[in-house]
């Protein structure tokens, strides 16, 4: 049944792409190969025509690989099924019916009739079995004697006599269990007051290493605040703070907005970068043994990486827009788009045809952010954006 509705699906793909096809010219004809702006704009498509959306994680994993190895959600596949003309997914599977091969039909019911065969011989096996079983009890029950009787009794009395001297026994063995039971606590008594004065030192000697070595044992929290430092409010944008220690690894925290960093460390120093494509990145060095448990970072905003986002997101008209832009990018600037799968991680876009991306009056705008920008001579040479998706 599954693979019968993997075909279904994989059928379904062809009249959507058939139907985008229409009125749509692509960068490629098969649906599989499409992504950037043609995904974009077959999403804008539909929500045109079919009132719902896919995120653009959910197509790279349905159309990107023939077959699937899974179906999406319902609620996807009558997406689907509604764009392509029809009223559901069940709809669509009862006006396109698939046929199966005729061997495998025949296959099944071949199958059927030798477990039927099977089942009717066994049970006529098991007839004579139960007839013997039947006929041979009653000649067992009337050959039974009055002698048997007796040895029933005897063998009865027997058994009392057995229980009777199991008891003594039992009762033998708990006076035993108590007498060495009150022995050991006689013993664990003596032990205890022969070796009171080694247990008091060896207390003592531990209170004094504690106390000389208390300081690599506790562990101290810390709490920083980061700050915009001309408009004195806390930072509503995620920050990466990377954490630098001696003989190891950068650490890389990600602190999420209007939240604070907190911090746990042995350590007696601390050095800690923090970056943000809104604000230019800052080196913080502290000193642990005189540095106030809580304490508030400014740091200096980017302004060209906020004039891009502006000019990317919010400014309604386009011709403004791309004028803007273009005086804002430098003509040679290396621009990259990040996907949030791992297919296709990155694309590289020239000037104008990032320009012409921010610009198309497209709900995907909504979801752009800016993830680093470079900035050389008053223009901006690299940008790093992503549209993020919003499926779970």
């Amino acid at each position: 049944m599954d693979n019968l509705e993997i075909l279904y699906f994989e059928q379904l793909k062809k009249e959507v792409e058939t139907k985008y096809l229409e009125n749509h010219t692509p960068s490629q004809a098969d649906i599989s190969k499409w992504k950037g702006i043609d995904i974009i704009y077959f999403q804008e498509d539909l929500r045109k025509y079919a009132k719902g959306n896919i995120s653009e994680k959910s197509f790279y994993t349905y159309f990107k690989t023939a077959p699937v190895k899974k179906l999406p959600r319902i609620d996807m596949l009558n997406l689907l099924s509604n764009y392509a003309g029809y009223e559901s997914w069940f709809n669509y599977k009862k006006l396109k019916p698939i046929e199966l091969p005729k061997e495998s039909i025949q296959q099944e019911v071949i199958f059927e009739e030798k477990a039927l065969v099977n089942d009717n011989t066994s049970t006529e096996q098991d007839l004579p079995l139960t007839n013997s079983i039947e006929n041979t009890v009653p000649k067992i029950l009337n050959t039974l004697e009055p002698e048997a009787e007796q040895e029933q009794l005897i063998s009865i009395e027997k058994k009392d006599i057995l229980k009777e001297e199991i008891n003594n026994i039992l009762q033998i063995n708990s006076t035993d269990n108590q007498t060495t039971k009150e022995k050991k606590q006689i013993n664990n008594s003596n032990f205890f007051k022969r070796n009171i004065w080694y247990l008091i030192t060896s207390v003592l000697s531990l209170l004094i290493l504690f106390l000389i070595f208390r300081d690599q044992w506790l562990i101290n929290d810390f709490t920083y605040s980061f700050i915009d430092s001309d408009r004195n409010t806390l930072i509503k944008d995620e920050l990466d703070v990377k954490i630098l220690n001696e003989n190891e690894s950068p650490i890389l925290i990600r602190v999420k907005p209007n939240e604070p960093f907190r911090y746990s460390t042995k350590s007696k120093t601390l050095t800690m970068i923090v970056s943000s494509p809104f604000y230019k990145t800052d080196t913080i060095k502290r000193n642990l043994e005189t540095a106030p448990s809580n304490e508030n970072i400014e740091l200096k905003p980017n302004d060209y990486a906020i004039l891009l986002y502006y000019y990317s997101r919010s400014i309604k008209d386009f011709k403004k827009k791309r004028e803007q832009l273009n005086q804002l990018i430098s003509d040679n600037a290396q621009i990259t788009q990040v996907y949030d799968n791992e297919t296709y991680g990155v694309e590289r876009l020239d000037k104008q045809k990032y320009i012409s991306l921010v610009t198309l009056p497209t709900t995907a705008l909504e979801n752009l952010n800016v993830i680093d920008t470079q900035m050389k001579n008053g223009k901006i040479v690299l940008i790093r954006f992503k549209i993020s998706t919003n499926e779970k």
